[in-house]
């Protein structure tokens, strides 16, 4: 039978601009939403979308969102990616347009998030001559991004931008910047509609992850190392979400019933209300997750990294634990906690494999799952349900009530993002979006927007803190510029909660930098100003599910600013280089005596 031909682009042999060109293969790469501030050296490709959309009917236009900044661009485009599982995309002009990308373009990387960015350069004639708006693009970015390209030929322009969404979604996702100087985006050529950059090299290396499967000796080992625990435990980071593999994590946990704990990225990758989640480990995971990571004698980390929010002291970590490691990418491998199996590959493909070169496996858990189980319910997560001032986990329990689990929930940085990790439910993957490697204050509500204009049929909500909103807080008026109905909640103490939390436990209450009092921001007018026609603000516990009711119903985008006890703190905490069982767990969740293997070890437990 002859191969089909490949079709040819409608457009192959138009002459373009290589303005034009850009925007054509945005529309190509179907982008449901571009974000972008325009400037000198970007203009040409903004005026080639003006011109774009007036050709094209409603249906086929690229919708641009102009933000306050082009930081707030980025984390948009973040929020976008993360929530759609496609390549965000945002734009921004030379000099300090490309500068103020950097920040969500590191966060994006450390986040493994799929971005493109294209940014404006001074004309070529121009560059190293301190012109106008310059700066070294190429230089700075290249350390904090998966790829940066400075075009220089204008006959490779077309093929660059197809090549940079490439490579941003393939292996292990993560942001390329596309530097493109104004004479490059003013040549005018014929549009071939098709063509890469050769990167033989890069492209044998994806191909090999992409084929990568479990050979049937590297199987039997695993199930050796799985037939001889008694105490298996799932470690599950981003990865699991990145490569759509949440399907088969759950289908792995279901068919040999292991136990799992989540990263802060890997959050919905199983239903958190599953029997068998555990929900969060490390600096602030709950109690039982982290009693469980104590007492495992066999460690399963799937597209999880081993950072040091959950390893803590890595030397303590899962002390009792042999170790099984899945990721994408090799580096990883080994980097922080030396693995006794291995495999590099795709986490989806990974776990079929081992699904399929396990059936024949038999092994019961059941001493050890009723172990968990009933850890979860000895050591719950709490807080202080009696006091007069409103507490922060109460109003996200309440929400929870109320969204069941349905809702995207994005996050500053900060208290208020670990309560909402810890309180709300998750029953699918890609519905909580927070900066997690980075900890960037700053990109919940952008990201909410992005997350918005990515899944418009959802409920997004925006959960911050007064020190995170202020980062990026000219992205209210995005919100109502656009009508992105987006819920923007304030958990409101006055401060910067989580800095003033470490001061409290490890300062001795000296609070340098972090008195608020001088600051007299009222939110409240400062939404109103932005076109809220939804601002009111929670002062009396008595009011809050009130309050949350009518902001989740209205129609457009809706702020509430709830004011929180100012000395309520995240439990449970494992203190910076500690270990699991230096956690705190605080006044309200019970704790246990230090866990000792013969301890753990009990009858119960060797019902095998």
């Amino acid at each position: 039978m002859a191969r089909e031909r490949k079709k040819k682009h409608p457009l192959a042999g138009v002459q373009m601009t290589g303005a034009d060109m850009i925007v054509q293969i945005l529309a190509d790469e179907a982008v449901g939403a571009l974000f972008g501030y325009n400037g000198g050296q970007i203009l040409p490709t903004f005026d080639a979308l003006y011109r774009y959309n007036a050709a094209h009917g409603p249906k086929e236009q690229l919708h641009l969102v102009v933000p306050a900044n082009e930081q707030g661009a980025g984390f948009m485009a973040s929020g976008y990616a993360r929530a759609t599982g496609k390549v965000g995309v945002f734009v921004a002009t030379s000099g300090p347009g490309a500068t103020n990308c950097t920040t969500p373009i590191r966060d994006a990387m450390a986040d493994s998030t799929p971005l493109v960015l294209i940014t404006g350069q001074v004309p070529t004639h121009a560059i190293g001559s301190d012109a106008f708006q310059e700066a070294p693009v190429f230089n700075f970015m290249g350390a904090c991004t998966k790829h940066v390209f400075m075009v220089s030929n204008p006959e490779e322009l077309e093929a660059t931008i197809r090549t940079a969404f490439d490579i941003a979604r393939s292996g292990r996702p993560g942001p390329v910047v596309v530097d493109v100087p104004k004479d490059m985006q003013n040549y005018t050529g014929p549009f071939h509609g098709e063509g890469r950059l050769d990167r033989r090299g890069y492209d044998a290396r994806v191909a090999a992850l992409r084929e990568a499967r479990i050979p049937h000796p590297d199987a039997d080992a695993f199930f050796q190392l799985l037939s001889k625990s008694q105490r298996p435990l799932l470690y599950v980071g981003g990865g699991v979400i990145g490569s759509g593999a949440s399907k088969e994590l759950r289908a792995f946990v279901d068919r040999f019933r292991i136990p799992v704990v989540t990263t802060l990225m890997g959050i919905g990758a199983i239903d958190t209300t599953h029997e068998l989640c555990l929900r969060m480990l490390g600096m602030h995971g709950t109690a039982y997750a982290n009693y469980a990571v104590e007492d495992c004698d066999f460690l399963i980390a799937v597209g999880a990294r081993f950072d040091d929010r959950v390893a803590g002291k890595v030397s303590e970590f899962a002390p009792h634990a042999k170790i099984a490691h899945i990721d994408i990418d090799d580096a990883e491998i080994g980097k922080v906690k030396q693995p006794d199996w291995a495999h590099v590959g795709d986490a989806k493909m990974a776990l079929k494999d081992l699904i399929e070169a396990g059936k024949s496996f038999r092994r019961e858990f059941g001493p050890w799952t009723r172990h968990v189980v009933k850890m979860k319910k000895e050591h719950a997560l709490d807080y202080n349900r009696d006091g007069a001032l409103i507490q922060p986990e109460f109003v996200i329990q309440t929400l929870n009530e109320m969204t069941r689990g349905n809702a995207i929930v994005c996050t500053g940085v900060g208290q208020h993002q670990m309560w909402a990790a810890q309180y709300f439910d998750f029953h699918q993957p890609r519905t909580f979006i927070a900066s997690g490697s980075m900890g960037t204050m700053g990109f919940g509500l952008p990201a909410s927007i992005g997350a918005q204009l990515g899944c418009p049929d959802k409920m997004v909500i925006d959960v911050d803190g007064d020190g995170s909103m202020r980062m990026n807080i000219g992205e209210l008026e995005t919100a109502t510029s656009y009508n992105v109905p987006v819920k923007v909640l304030l958990l409101n103490n006055s401060g910067d909660g989580m800095v003033l939390q470490w001061q409290r436990l490890f300062y001795g209450h000296r609070y340098s930098g972090t008195d608020k009092s001088l600051r007299k921001k009222d939110f409240v007018k400062t939404a109103e100003a932005d076109g809220f026609t939804f601002a009111r603000r929670v002062t009396e516990k008595a009011q809050v599910k009130k309050a949350l009711d009518a902001w989740l119903n209205h129609k457009g985008p809706a702020f509430l600013d709830v004011m929180t006890d100012q000395d309520a703190d995240v439990f449970p905490m494992v203190g910076p280089g500690k270990g699991y069982k230096e956690m705190i767990t605080g006044p309200y969740i019970p704790s246990r005596e230090e866990p000792r293997p013969e301890k753990v070890e009990t009858t119960d437990l060797n019902e095998l």
